[in-house]
């Protein structure tokens, strides 16, 4: 299974400074809901802001392996459809519906928020083949320069969603290094027109875990849109008014999801299985979470490979991915986990 998801998925360091914060005892990470028995891999997550039901879609392999599922408040599986071998990731919640990122189909889709298994899902959007884009010349400190050429990705790999407040959408492409665009995403008549915001090598990535373009979040004036390159452990920033796109974070270790609150910038550092806040300027200023084992009943406690998170009544909800990515068996806690679940952890205060 692992050798055929890395098949898959190949087609300056900032400082933690001494003023970090750690979270306290009302910061501290809990299980909010375990998946049903053989569900596995929970990444996208989004939450009904009216009553609080969080949403959560699965990133697997097999035919009949994934799941979109709908959580109540305390954690209940009030609901789940099946997406069969069709892997998912970003979730976004929208004038009233739940949108999907259907990766394996490279779609946008949405379905009733109330669904159930028979519930019918809708295509929105079809993502275009746009190819990698161009080389990328990195400097070295001793003045000489490398270059990396990325592969002829040519399979659309929809990751991320974030919506503006007039309700268009931004989605991230992890394989062909690309942002798309799509205006008036929750009223365009389907299928909607997809547009290429940026496509841009900073985009990609020939780093470690294997996705460039991920998590997306605006600020809180809608003038910039921030993505996490997860490769290449970085959070990029896009500005609109002059459409540059430079390096806003560096060293954050596998930059996955992201979200914007109250100034903060959150990153879901699946590779130190932590969450971490940026300032404006880049710098970490609080960081939740930490791994610790998995249980003898096969569930992680604490954080483990955290993906995405969705913000509800003070609570910050995480899926914790928990895949296993590397060739050598025995060496990653992953393989370890045999239930998964969705934690969570309250937003601390400024």
């Amino acid at each position: 299974m692992k050798r055929f998801l890395l098949a898959c998925l190949a087609a300056g360091a900032f400082v933690l400074g001494s003023e970090l914060a750690r979270a306290d005892d009302d910061g501290a990470v809990q299980e909010f809901a375990t998946l049903p028995s053989g569900v596995r891999y929970p990444e996208g997550i989004a939450a009904n802001p009216a009553n609080g039901d969080i949403f959560v879609a699965t990133f697997d392999f097999g035919p009949n392996a994934n799941k979109l599922m709908r959580f109540d408040r305390r954690g209940n599986l009030d609901a789940i459809k099946d997406f069969g071998g069709t892997p998912l990731l970003g979730l976004g919640f929208a004038a009233g519906k739940l949108y999907i990122l259907n990766m394996g189909a490279s779609q946008l889709q949405r379905i009733a928020p109330n669904f159930g298994p028979a519930t019918p899902v809708e295509i929105v959007a079809t993502f275009p083949q746009i190819g990698a884009p161009g080389p990328r010349t990195v400097g070295n400190p001793d003045g000489s320069s490398d270059t990396i050429t990325f592969g002829s990705s040519n399979f659309p790999a929809p990751n991320a969603m974030v919506f503006d407040r007039a309700g268009n959408l931004y989605v991230s492409d992890s394989f062909q290094g690309a942002i798309y665009g799509i205006a008036n995403a929750t009223t365009c008549a389907t299928p909607c027109a997809v547009t290429v915001v940026k496509h841009d090598p900073l985009l990609a990535t020939a780093g470690f875990p294997p996705f460039g373009a991920n998590g997306l979040a605006l600020n809180g004036d809608e003038s910039a849109l921030f993505i996490a390159n997860t490769g290449d452990n970085r959070v990029l920033k896009h500005t609109f008014a002059n459409g540059t796109l430079a390096v806003f974070a560096e060293s954050v270790h596998g930059a996955d999801g992201l979200l914007f609150e109250n100034g903060r910038l959150w990153v879901a550092a699946n590779q130190a299985d932590e969450l971490v806040a940026l300032n404006a300027q880049g710098r970490p200023t609080a960081r939740l979470g930490s791994f610790e084992g998995v249980g003898r009943d096969g569930r992680a406690n604490g954080l483990l490979f955290p993906a995405s998170m969705a913000i509800h009544d003070g609570w910050m909800y995480v899926t914790n991915l928990a895949l296993p990515l590397t060739a050598t068996v025995g060496d990653e806690p992953e393989e370890d986990v045999t239930r998964w679940t969705v934690a969570r952890v309250r937003v601390p205060r400024r």
